[in-house]
């Protein structure tokens, strides 16, 4: 429309031509909306001679040097429209963001000319913002639902899981009186339903067996102090009667005999329950002392040697150093080491015993070692108990209480040493006593491990 214009303008004067111009940058200037507000611009280009008349024209609110150069080559060395997007200066000193689109026109007698429509994108500027900043209060208020949400996530989910697992932590510990809360009928309540009922039943369980053992442990110690008063009766009479066993017939002789020797084995196993007694009351104490812990351990082998066993099994001492001083219970330590010789030469099957002593700056360790009948893995699991023997059907050399190893593992503890065994079908066994050099201290290792070095191949120990 505005090249026709020009064009039927061919014939008008100056000033006609001038009107045209100006009817065509009003026609098509918008004012109406801001934000989509139009401009005209007639520009001259560089290479049209400056005598001619100047038809440069633009509209009111815009500074046409603000085309942008490399839009005005482009336009001014092409016949086709041409655009660019630039920020375009109004008079006002404002700059904003415009779409300019050019193209070269021609007025007669002015030659050719540049014009250029700037369309304003304040109206796609306001959208993009809006879209901006809903975008961004979309995302605040998406943060807050995701935080709330986690927020009650861990307050339904992870809350009640992690006071689930503390207060199992704490009925590991012993305290059997904690119940998870039940709130509501979910998942974690039926879970905690399920806790509290099975936590009752263990702390029932617990509370029967717990009673169980305390009628144990009262019956043993009544019944071993009730027993000690005849017990003594009986053996002053049966050494009467033993003392004077040459006076009677072979048969009532060998019966005195006999009755010695089960008065005798009743007083051990006696002397064993009250012991055990006193473990469970809690109320067994040490009586330290300084020794010579390898004299002790001669003077037992020797014993079991020269007076007490009938064995054709030999005992050999291995020791690297003849003295090692220990301060500690002897009774108790010598109760141990009789304990551990007496086991070995039960199952020894008459072949040697090895005791080896090897001590270091904190601790002394002695290895009791028979390559005897030996234990399996579910022997060695119950080797410590109370009356519990490897082999009951086997014959003995001596009446045993089935208590020895019971007791001398307590020995042991209560020093804060440990007791530890060895063994294998057909191999034999190895029984290690680990002592700390000053009773109540703690031990740092083991001088002598429960594995002998004489076995590498797989073995079961304790």
């Amino acid at each position: 429309d505005a090249e026709y214009k020009l064009v039927i303008s061919r014939n008008s004067t100056v000033e006609e031509r001038k009107k045209i111009l100006a009817d065509i940058i009003v026609n098509s200037t918008t004012q109406i909306v801001k934000e989509a507000r139009r401009e005209v611009v007639f520009l001259r280009p560089p290479t049209t001679s400056i005598s001619r008349v100047s038809y440069e024209m633009s509209s009111a609110l815009i500074v046409p040097l603000s085309v942008p150069q490399s839009l005005r080559k482009q336009v001014s060395s092409s016949g086709e429209v041409k655009y660019a997007f630039s920020k375009i200066k109004l008079k006002s000193g404002i700059k904003e963001d415009s779409l300019i689109v050019g193209k070269r026109v021609n007025i007669p007698s002015g030659g050719n000319y540049e014009m250029y429509i700037v369309f304003s994108l304040g109206n796609q500027q306001a959208t993009l913002e809006l879209i901006q900043n809903s975008l961004v209060l979309t995302g605040f208020a998406l943060i807050l639902l995701i935080g709330l949400t986690t927020f009650l996530v861990v307050r339904q989910v992870v809350r009640p899981v992690r006071e689930a697992a503390r207060i199992a932590n704490q009925f590991t510990e012993g305290n059997f009186s904690q119940r998870m809360e039940v709130k509501s009928q979910d998942e974690m309540a039926t879970l905690a339903r399920s806790y509290n009922e099975m936590a009752q039943s263990i702390e029932q369980q617990i509370s029967r067996l717990e009673n169980l053992s305390r009628v144990q442990q009262r019956f043993v110690s009544d019944v071993s102090h009730e027993l000690r008063t005849p017990l003594t009766t009986l053996r002053m009479a049966s050494e009467v009667i033993y003392n004077q066993r040459n006076s009677f017939e072979p048969l009532v002789a060998r019966s005195s005999e006999l009755l010695s020797a089960q008065i005798e084995r009743f007083e051990r196993l006696l002397e064993d329950l009250l012991e055990v007694s006193r473990f469970d009351a809690e109320v067994a104490v040490l009586e330290s002392n300084d020794f010579d812990i390898v004299a002790l351990v001669r003077r037992c082998v020797n014993d079991f040697e020269f007076g007490e066993v009938d064995t054709q099994a030999g005992i050999r001492i291995e020791c690297e150093t003849e003295v090692v001083s220990i301060k500690a219970d002897a009774r108790r330590v010598e109760r141990i080491m009789r304990n551990l010789l007496s086991n070995a030469l039960d199952h020894a099957d008459d072949q040697e015993i090895v005791v080896t002593i090897v001590s270091t700056d904190t601790e002394v360790g002695i290895g009791v070692r028979d390559f005897g009948s030996g234990l399996d893995e579910s022997a060695l699991i119950r080797v410590f108990d109370r009356f519990w023997r490897a082999d009951p059907s086997r014959a003995r050399v001596r009446g045993g209480t089935g208590l020895g190893l019971s007791i001398a593992l307590e020995d042991a503890r209560l020093h804060n040493g440990e007791l530890d065994a060895w063994g294998r079908p057909g191999q034999g066994a190895h029984f290690v006593l680990t002592l700390p050099r000053i009773a109540g201290d703690a031990i740092a290792g083991r001088p002598i491990k429960a594995a002998p070095k004489d076995f590498h191949q797989e073995s079961f120990y304790l």
